[in-house]
């Protein structure tokens, strides 16, 4: 029996291993949430063109600005056809490229208002097993299988966008986390992964934002760290239950997800004029005042995701000023300007690091206390979705096509 049941655990730790594998980047900003890729994740390709490295690019119907999800054979996105107001999950097969399954999730009587930098199917899926979890704002949340088949849909979630959908959906235990934050009502809310119903709804006082959530783990206990227009809010994701909040006046629509590194939370302040805080994640109720260790005042982005590799932390502004700043003190190391205006956001992979401008420009350069750049490569079209590396490949959506970039054997 001892015997049997060490074989079952063995087993089961096998069948945990496997799940998490090398090979898959299953949400915006992969698998750690915070854009980087596992430890083992080699073979990446440092340079490619239209010409160079790719393996293979096949046309996206619709448009949308979800990144892609890539989970065993499959890579996943959502996007908008019929004038907007399809709503459609597609299932990509990673080798080939060959489009799998296209599947309407929502059917809409008008097209949604959305901003110029918007799609209706922005969001990126979430994948978890044989799950895929697709969220498009009010418009609709639901869960599918990796056959395509729907397997619940939720329309409660009724608030005014102002600007569309964008937030993406993030998994934690039995739940999925989401963030609503409109012009009329700011709440977040937890749906039950298996059913779709709501668990937990908090609502709170702020304004319109498009953020995605983080889960973090600060001694021990799990929050998750949400930010809203004017404050940053951190929940137990279990129940709803508010731990902490930290303001930042007049800031909005914000995009960039938080960051978590050298024991502190990283958040944008949104527009019009950004400021990125650096707070204390360990405080009680209203920790605006007490629980900020630093902040940036210049040059902080509107849109692209910072990133934090060792003690350091990468941002880059939505005009392309690129920032190398000490994470515990927010003292800048050094400064530099890259090409283009920027939307995605940074991606760490194999000792470098990626990030891709709003017109295919992707600038891949050396982590460190001086800029090195080790490659400017160019893709055709316009791409605010943000790259994802698996498996010895980079995954790169533009507004027209998905690419599999592969170094050439």
């Amino acid at each position: 029996m001892n015997h049997l049941l060490r074989l079952l655990a063995l087993g089961l730790c096998c069948a945990a291993c496997s799940s998490l594998r090398a090979a898959d980047w299953p949400a915006f900003r992969g698998p750690t949430g915070q854009g980087h890729a596992a430890e083992s994740e080699k073979g990446l390709p440092l340079t490619w063109s239209e010409t160079e490295n790719i393996a293979w690019k096949v046309a996206v119907p619709g448009r949308g600005w979800s990144s892609p999800s890539v989970v065993g054979k499959q890579i996943w996105l959502t996007t908008s056809t019929d004038e907007d107001r399809s709503l459609r999950a597609l299932c990509f097969d990673r080798k080939s490229g060959e489009l799998l399954h296209n599947v309407e999730v929502f059917k809409l009587e008008q097209a949604p208002k959305v901003h110029s930098k918007n799609t209706p199917a922005s969001p990126t899926a979430s994948i978890e097993g044989d799950r895929v979890y697709v969220h498009f704002g009010t418009l609709g949340t639901a869960a599918l299988d990796t056959s395509g088949k729907i397997l619940w849909k939720n329309n409660e979630l009724k608030f005014e966008h102002g600007h569309g959908p964008a937030g993406s959906p993030v998994l934690y235990k039995d739940l999925l986390l989401l963030n609503c934050d409109g012009t009329d009502q700011q709440f977040m809310v937890a749906l039950e992964k298996e059913t779709g119903k709501i668990r937990w709804k908090a609502k709170r006082d702020g304004s319109m934002a498009y953020s995605t959530p983080l889960v973090i783990q600060v001694a021990g206990k799990d929050q998750v760290v949400s930010p809203c227009g004017e404050w940053v809010f951190s929940y137990e994701p279990a129940s709803g239950k508010e731990l902490w909040a930290s303001r930042y006046p007049t800031g909005y629509s914000n995009v960039p997800r938080p960051v978590f590194a050298e024991g502190l939370v990283f958040v944008s302040s949104g527009y019009n004029n950004p400021v990125l805080y650096a707070i204390k994640p360990d405080g009680e109720g209203d920790v605006t005042t007490t629980n900020v260790a630093w902040k940036m005042e210049k040059g902080a982005p509107l849109n692209p995701s910072p990133l934090a590799v060792g003690e350091r932390l990468y941002v880059v502004s939505d005009g392309g000023v690129l920032n190398c700043l000490d994470a515990k003190t927010g003292k800048e190391l050094w400064k530099t300007r890259v090409p283009g205006n920027y939307s995605a956001s940074f991606v760490y992979a194999e000792g470098r690091i990626y990030i891709q401008n709003e017109t295919g420009v992707t600038t891949v350069f050396a982590p460190g206390d001086k800029f090195e750049k080790l490659a400017t490569n160019e893709l055709e079209g316009r791409t605010l979705a943000t790259l994802s590396p698996s498996d010895g490949a980079i995954y790169f959506r533009s507004d027209t096509h998905l690419y599999r970039i592969e170094q050439k054997r």
